[in-house]
């Protein structure tokens, strides 16, 4: 006969080692796949990671997730396929490529070729798939490795390739020259979805300036309009002032904008700098920020240069209307921008939120600073670079230009060398600076002191703003004027925006908000990248711009080959083994659409010209977007295949991916398929350290997930994840947590089925009996079971609902305190004692269902550990003919089975317990110590005393207590208090709360009892209705003598602590078969071994001993109990039965 495996301890990494091997030999996902087949589906998408980075304990929350609802969708009877994925391409690739060749991005095409720089992207993207693959099957993530879809492949590409053409033949592919987003550190533009990915916006104190803009003295175009008498000159002192927290761009400031109706004033003072006599126009909202109040008072004469208290007079006030038109003379002549530059115009999104209420244009590095300047017909600031190309005065790299980088004669014509010299080739922001280049000071602060050299700024701080930085390189971006190919995504807003109320996000706060705030803001898509290592653009172009094409197959590529090579556009097809329509691996292994191959295609348009390719990737973030069809090779093969499995049941990311492969999902699949792209998603928080600190391996505190799976398990890693926190909410991760998931829930399990096997064992329990049927159970047995079917109905709801967090603490209740605390304590007698009867049976029946039903239940979150209890489990029984738990189906209530009166009435009997071992606890009363009464006044409920009266026994044995006695009239005997919750009704009732709390101190007995029963109640409170809910106060029963007394809610229960001679004496007899039972323990004797056993005469103890011989001896397992003067025997022992009262004892095996 088969018995069940015993173990000596738990060792959760160890299980996770052994059901791996396990599955790996049995072939366990495979089956359970099979097994499914040709059943209805569940369609799950995986979002693809990068394997040229290692992966985090983040990662383990994610796929924990992922892992969870695709075993718990096949355990419902559901083909889950999972197929796996790698995202290859983008920045992440390069620049870790970069690093390792000790390159920058301008390097490329110089110091190492494009080709040989993405064979090396190639060999970087899957630097770390072993270890990804091995995190994968350690943390137990079922996902097809084996066939795993990859971005970089040429089928992949040609999917992307299709999809472009589409947006492309629906007009909504457009290209513009627009002021975007752009990293020198990474050099590419990005789009605006990456910009807002958690973390890039930071908090930097940058250097700021109040710049002053002097008014020109000869206005040509309008008269300065107000401050000065008719016809007289304009003062030489007579400045705008702007504030900045990019002094680098004001060498390209070409206007100053104001905001039309914005009162404006005109002030008279001094530069606190310099202690010039100055006139100085702002915002008369913004006056106090320059000019506190106090300083008007003081007389302007008697100022010094050099005095902290600076005087000012208010000398005119205008709107904001009357100044447009004026102009001003440059504040930084570096270059010549040419006519009606330098001129006052209007802003529609200047405010006097803060600064000066007079904004600073710099055309060409902000979109609406190059809005309103082309409105106004105001020129950018632009240089002729020596291929004749306009350019903003700053590079790509994020430096002012050489000047031998520059067109001789523009430099002639329009730069001041002298000046411009002292800032080319400086670094608009230190973080770009190479390490043998840094400078002491920043180019900012550089030009704020050249600035007060000059008089021309107001003043200079330190100021803390939220900066937008790179999502690979962590450094600060520019806002650029790029050539950039963009998707209209702005022309479906409306539908990404209704379709996006269908999905089901967890949390909803997420879809509504993060998500659907993001919709409402939506602008067009930047989709061109800069950069070498991606999906090429698939669009040539004429060089007049005239003609284009969009290409959205290799068939349809190869075929225009062939035309240009007819025209004598190229020499021959350099993809001409290829054969189209052949979906061979062979066949797409003979071409590679990368750059720098894709490059060396020529087309010809249909007048003749030569086309040649846009120089364009795209973003990495359409490549993973585009993966629902992609991974398909859709449509040129398994359009059926993707029709069954679009769109997505579930997904799941980081809440990082809200505005990333969230969002090109939904927009890909709104533009081209009017459809979601996924019907549920978990967006899980960050996983922080446990002082709540982003984790890095900067500063120390990342955790190695392999690690940390190494020591605790699998199991208890995903089960802490799951319960600790709400998947959503924000993990603060502390391994301290995941020990005590460890001891609390899987010891407790553990010890439970290490219970169950000892003693089946010995009674040869093998589930061979007929089951015992329900209404012949004893109550306790129909409890748990009832109990049991209620878990099934609130796992398979939350599961349903992607409620992970519930379903693991409501598992986690139910084996700790109604199955270990409760049903096995309570019943441990009828396994250990007595005959293998029908009783015995139905204990066996009953505990081994709940395990069995518990290791399907949570085997979705805890895989490893929960096939190891039913392999346990079932290896003996044989009940189900499965080779794993995932193998089976999930449980189905039986609803017959579960008596609400019954969980009700049980509920009561471990609250009346708690409640009572409480007050134990509080009188220092041991548990052994047997007590005379409790006393429980009756509630209302017609069915209280009778449901109670069903479990009195329980409860009684749980406390060891002789006997309950019901008080119908609780008024007469406990007296009760009641105090108002202040927190709570202070908020609520403010003014009136003092009269509140005065009324409540004020309640009847029977008042306080109304208010127990009905749960509120309404009072009158200085002619206003005023609601008391029994959660807004606290009820308390003063003890009385003899007694002590605790209330919960509405129950009260008191304990008579008076303990008798008689009650004493049993007291003892069971504190010495505490004593017996632990050191049989000690000396490690079977649970079958029978005793004898001599113990010393002591005169407070022998009338006890003798008087529960009986009991003392059937607890124990003794045949022979003797009370003798002394102990003579060699081994033995010393008890402590109380304080001050110790025997010795022999205890001898027979």
């Amino acid at each position: 006969m088969r018995k069940y495996t015993e173990y000596k301890n738990l060792k959760l990494a160890d299980i996770s080692k052994e059901i791996k091997q396990y599955w790996e030999e049995a072939d366990i996902f495979s089956k359970s796949l099979a097994l499914r087949e040709g059943n209805d589906t569940f369609v799950f998408y995986e979002g693809p990671p990068s394997a040229n980075g290692t992966p985090g304990i983040h990662h383990v929350m994610a796929r924990t997730i992922k892992d969870m609802f695709c075993r718990y969708q096949t355990l419902k009877g559901k083909y889950v396929g999972r197929k796996g994925g790698w995202d290859t391409h983008g920045l992440p690739v390069e620049l870790g490529v970069e690093k390792s060749l000790g390159i920058t991005k301008e390097d490329i095409g110089k110091k190492i070729s494009v080709e040989e720089y993405n064979h090396a992207c190639r060999r970087e993207v899957m630097k770390y798939k072993d270890l990804w693959d091995d995190l994968t099957k350690r943390m137990g993530y079922w996902v097809d490795l084996e066939d795993p879809y990859i971005t970089f492949d040429n089928k992949y590409i040609e999917s992307v390739w299709h999809l472009l053409s589409r947006l492309y033949e629906n007009n909504m592919l457009y290209k513009g020259y627009t002021i975007q987003p752009y990293s020198p550190a990474a050099g590419t533009g990005l789009s605006s979805h990456e910009l807002n990915l958690p973390g890039c916006y930071k908090d930097v104190k940058d250097t700021t300036v109040v710049a002053q803009f002097k008014v020109k003295t000869d206005q040509q175009l309008k008269k300065c309009p107000w401050g000065f008498e008719d016809n007289a000159p304009i003062p030489d002192n007579l400045y705008l002032l702007a504030w900045t927290t990019t002094p680098w761009t004001l060498p390209s400031n070409t206007a100053l904008a104001v905001g039309p109706k914005i009162e404006y004033v005109l002030v008279s003072t001094f530069n606190p700098y310099s202690g010039a006599p100055i006139l100085v126009i702002l915002a008369k909202n913004l006056l106090p920020q320059f000019f506190p109040e106090k300083n008007a008072s003081l007389p302007m004469d008697a100022y010094q240069p050099g005095d902290k208290n600076v005087p000012f007079q208010v000398v005119a006030q205008t709107t904001g209307k009357a100044l447009i038109g004026m102009q001003y003379e440059q504040l930084i002549p570096y270059v010549n921008p040419g006519a009606d530059a330098f001129r006052v115009i209007a802003g529609d999104y200047v405010t006097t939120e803060d600064g000066t209420g007079i904004v600073h244009i710099a055309p060409t590095f902000g979109a609406d600073d190059k809005r309103v300047a082309h409105e106004a017909g105001i020129p950018p600031l632009v240089v002729i670079d020596r291929q004749g190309n306009r350019q903003p005065m700053v590079d790509k790299t994020g430096k002012f230009y050489l000047l031998e980088d520059l067109d001789t004669t523009f430099v002639k014509d329009n730069v001041n060398t002298s000046l411009y010299g002292e800032v080319a080739g400086r670094f608009v922001k230190p973080d770009y600076e190479p390490e043998d280049q840094k400078h002491e000071e920043s180019l900012d602060l550089f030009l704020s002191l050249w600035l007060k050299k000059e008089n021309k700024v107001f003043k200079i701080e330190k100021h803390l703003h939220n900066y937008p930085h790179c999502w690979r390189t962590d450094k600060p971006i520019l806002y650029y004027p790029l050539d950039s190919w963009f998707v209209k995504t702005t022309s479906m807003k409306e539908r990404m925006i209704e379709l996006n109320k269908t999905i089901q996000w967890k949390p909803q706060a997420t879809g509504t908000g993060r998500f659907g705030n993001w919709l409402e803001n939506l602008v067009d898509w930047n989709l061109s990248r800069s950069r070498f290592w991606g999906v090429p653009l698939p669009i040539w172009t004429t060089e007049d711009k005239k003609e284009q094409i969009c290409i959205g197959s290799l068939e349809q590529l190869i075929v225009e080959i062939n035309k240009a090579v007819a025209a004598g556009v190229m020499k021959a097809n350099p993809y001409n083994d290829f054969v189209p329509n052949d979906f061979s691996k062979e066949n797409y292994a003979k071409i590679d659409i990368h750059r720098p191959y894709v490059d060396e295609i020529f087309l010809v348009s249909p007048t003749g010209q030569k086309m040649t390719r846009e120089p364009d990737l795209i973003d990495v973030w359409f490549d993973s977007g585009a993966m629902p069809y992609c991974q398909w090779h859709y449509p040129f093969e398994n359009k059926e295949i993707f029709e069954k499995n679009f769109p997505a049941d579930f997904i799941a990311e980081g809440v990082d991916q809200t505005r990333g492969w969230f969002f090109t999902l939904h927009a890909i699949a709104t533009m081209l398929f009017d459809s979601v792209a996924f019907k549920s998603v978990v967006s899980n928080g960050l996983v922080l350290d446990k002082n709540g600190n982003k984790m890095s391996k900067r500063l120390g505190n990342a955790v190695d997930p392999f690690e940390t799976i190494d020591k605790y398990g699998a199991d208890a890693t995903r089960w802490y994840m799951m319960t600790n926190a709400q998947p959503w909410d924000n993990l603060k991760f502390d391994v301290e947590g995941i020990a005590e998931i460890q001891r609390k829930f899987f010891g407790t399990l553990y010890n439970t089925y290490s219970f169950f096997a000892l003693y089946a064992n010995i009674d040869k329990f093998t589930y061979r009996e007929e089951e015992i049927a329900y209404s012949e159970r004893p109550e306790i047995d129909r409890w748990i079971l009832s109990e049991l079917n209620t878990l099934i109905q609130k796992c398979d709801a939350n599961y349903a609902d992607y409620e992970p967090t519930k379903v693991g603490r409501d598992i986690q209740e139910f084996v700790d305190e109604y199955l270990s605390n409760w049903y096995v304590r309570l019943c441990r007698r009828r396994f250990w004692k007595g005959e293998y009867s029908t009783d015995k049976i139905s204990a066996y029946q009953t505990l081994y269902t709940c395990m069995e039903t518990i290791a399907k239940l949570a085997a979705p979150i805890a895989p490893f550990f929960m096939d190891r209890l039913f392999l346990d489990l079932n290896g003996v029984t044989g009940k189900e003919k499965a080779e794993s738990v995932h193998l089976t189906d999930f449980p189905k209530a039986n609803v017959s089975f579960i008596d609400k009166a019954l969980e009700e009435r049980m509920q009561m009997a471990q609250q009346i317990s708690s409640m009572v071992l409480s007050l134990r606890k509080k009188t220092n009363l041991k548990v052994r110590q047997p007590l005379g009464k409790i006393m429980i006044p009756v509630l209302e409920s017609s069915d209280f005393r009778n449901q109670i009266k069903k479990v009195e026994h329980l409860i009684l044995h749980e406390v060891n207590v002789k006997e309950i006695s019901f008080v119908e009239d609780s008024e007469g005997v406990l007296v009760k208090r009641i105090k108002p919750d202040f927190k709570i009704l202070g908020p609520k009732y403010g003014k009136i709360m003092k009269a509140v709390a005065a009324r409540i101190s004020d309640f009847t007995q029977k008042e306080i009892s109304t208010l127990e029963k009905e749960e509120s109640m309404v009072l009158c409170i200085e002619d206003q209705e005023v609601e008391i809910k029994l959660s807004d106060v606290e009820i308390f029963a003063d003890d009385i003598p003899g007694w002590v007394v605790a209330n919960q809610g509405a129950l009260t229960v008191a304990l008579d602590i008076t303990v008798t001679e008689e009650l004493k004496q049993e007291g003892y007899a069971r504190e010495l078969v505490n004593r017996i039972q632990n050191y049989r323990k000690e000396s490690q004797l079977d649970v079958v071994d029978t005793i004898s056993i001599d113990l010393q005469s002591h005169p407070e103890l022998d009338v006890a001993f003798n008087k529960f011989e009986s009991y003392i001896k059937s607890e124990t397992l003794c045949t022979r109990l003797n009370i003798v003067p002394a102990i003579s025997a060699d081994v033995k022992t010393t008890f402590e039965i109380a304080e001050n009262l110790e025997i010795e004892v022999s205890i001898r095996k027979n």
